[in-house]
């Protein structure tokens, strides 16, 4: 029996804050249930501001507090590709989902959604970049990515 990776990219403006938490918070949500082998999971921006750059220090801090490591991870722009690459792209906010348009286009496969819409508050993601607040979005990821993980199993 073979069973089809699920492969998921996680979306913010920069790729520095919310979506490689995100990323690392499911890698770990699918790790500790045994199920890393059925995923591939990354994270992306929308903008070109911060390529290149290393994880922001205090989401970082908050993701090693929390036990998870971000070692290595630097942005990356979205791509068309991704669209046709990955089964689900999930937004941090409406701001990321109308951004996001230029490379999904329409979104006509329907992969595109907001991470709260798997909460039962859906609602943007809280921007730590703005307000210091990276306990807020600790807690926005995990609950989202914990209501991700539960639909898609």
């Amino acid at each position: 029996m073979v069973i089809n990776m699920i492969k998921i990219l996680f979306v913010c403006h920069g790729n520095i804050c919310r979506s490689p938490m995100a990323e690392f918070v499911m890698k770990d949500m699918v790790k500790k249930k045994g199920l890393a082998d059925m995923f591939e999971i990354a994270s992306a921006a929308t903008s070109t501001e911060e390529l290149g750059n290393p994880v922001y220090p205090p989401a970082r801090r908050k993701l090693l507090e929390k036990g998870l490591s971000c070692n290595g991870k630097t942005s990356r722009q979205m791509t068309a590709n991704d669209y046709n690459y990955y089964d689900f792209i999930i937004a941090m906010d409406r701001n990321n989902l109308r951004n996001m348009a230029r490379f999904a286009g329409n979104d006509p496969e329907g992969k595109v959604s907001l991470l709260m819409d798997y909460t039962s508050t859906p609602r943007d993601v809280a921007d730590p970049w703005y307000t210091g607040d990276f306990e807020q979005t600790w807690e926005d990821v995990n609950t989202g990515c914990e209501g991700l993980l539960k639909r898609l199993l």
